[in-house]
């Protein structure tokens, strides 16, 4: 795969990660989500084997909301402060996890033993959020650094807020896998803004 080609196909899973970290934050501060970006990131978390980053997404337009969001903040346009620093967190708080073996595959049970129930009832019912946000809770949540998240106390004093913000930060860290899968870094984050602003365009159109 040439540099292009591969700076191209990395975007996608930036896309999903900041896309779903968007959706953190509108929960937190607002207590409702986007339903068709929601589902984009939660269908993600079950599509384990997937031939494309594109198609663990649904298709690239999928993440279209996402790539919008890479292009403000390459562009130094991003005007959410929070968004970087939860995505920076969430990319070192990556890194950790990979490196537990026995936390990577009571995640991966926990996801695989609600399956099932994502295909029944759809991956953003109330029942599968709930048990994958105690899965991340039981899990991803004991590492550090811990990822904070600001908002409204009304709606994050709310358990099934927290719930849900919780099931979709564990999105955030399936889309922040797939990225290190595809060759990105925290550094490419950080460096290569030039590069990932130009890949992202190419997407947008």
């Amino acid at each position: 795969m040439n540099q292009s080609k591969s700076m191209s196909t990395r975007v996608l899973a930036l896309a999903g990660l900041v896309q779903a970290l968007a959706q953190v934050r509108r929960v937190a501060d607002t207590g409702q989500a986007n339903a068709a970006i929601l589902g984009t990131a939660m269908d993600s978390v079950f599509r384990i084997d997937s031939p494309s980053p594109a198609a663990i997404y649904g298709g690239i337009e999928a993440v279209r909301p996402g790539l919008a969001l890479l292009r403000d903040y390459f562009s130094n346009q991003q005007r959410d402060e929070q968004l970087p620093r939860l995505v920076l967190a969430v990319l070192q708080l990556e890194r950790r996890f990979v490196r537990d073996d026995d936390m990577a595959q009571r995640v991966q049970a926990g996801i695989r033993a609600q399956s099932g129930n994502a295909e029944r009832s759809g991956s953003s019912h109330p029942d599968v959020m709930n048990a994958l946000g105690s899965l991340y809770a039981e899990t991803l949540s004991h590492l550090r650094p811990r990822v904070l998240v600001q908002g409204n106390p009304h709606y994050l004093g709310q358990a099934t807020v927290v719930a849900e913000v919780r099931a979709i930060l564990l999105a955030a860290v399936r889309s922040a896998v797939l990225w290190r899968q595809c060759g990105g870094s925290l550094w490419d984050f950080l460096l290569r803004r030039r590069e990932l602003l130009s890949a992202v365009k190419d997407h947008l159109g």
